[in-house]
């Protein structure tokens, strides 16, 4: 079940990098940024208030985890740049490949309050048919 979960992130990704990429297209990309934020805010506020679903604050967690919407406007803000400029695969390709490479380090080196899990030459091959297969892409 997870791992069609994550399959249908995928395809959601690739929604969302073609639809932002095209609104950014349309209004450049800072209007864009608003418009999709503003969106994604009024679509989950209406969900919490038809639920009635009382949000909770932990005050205990450490303050880099509120730093995940910054981290998505970064990441909006560059599909869209890279969208009109290599396309919606490549950008999907090029991302991928630095989340993999960034989920290994965390991983690695159990950032971020993660247990450790070493990274090992295994890992070298999966990495290195990932990376051939964006370089194949970037040829045509």
């Amino acid at each position: 079940m997870y791992k069609f979960g994550a399959t249908l992130v995928g395809v959601f990704v690739a929604f969302m990098v073609l639809f932002n990429g095209t609104l950014a297209a349309n209004y450049g990309n800072y209007t864009a940024l608003i418009i999709i934020h503003l969106i994604g805010l009024a679509g989950i506020s209406t969900y919490l208030i038809l639920k009635r679903e009382k949000n909770k604050i932990n005050k205990s967690i450490p303050f880099y985890l509120f730093l995940g919407g910054a981290v998505g406007v970064i990441l909006v803000s560059f599909n869209n740049i890279c969208f009109s400029a290599i396309g919606v695969s490549l950008t999907i390709a090029f991302g991928l490949f630095g989340q993999i490479v960034m989920s290994l380090i965390v991983d690695h080196f159990g950032l971020f309050g993660l247990n450790k899990i070493p990274f090992n030459s295994k890992k070298i091959l999966g990495l290195l048919l990932v990376f051939i297969g964006v370089y194949v892409m970037t040829l045509s």
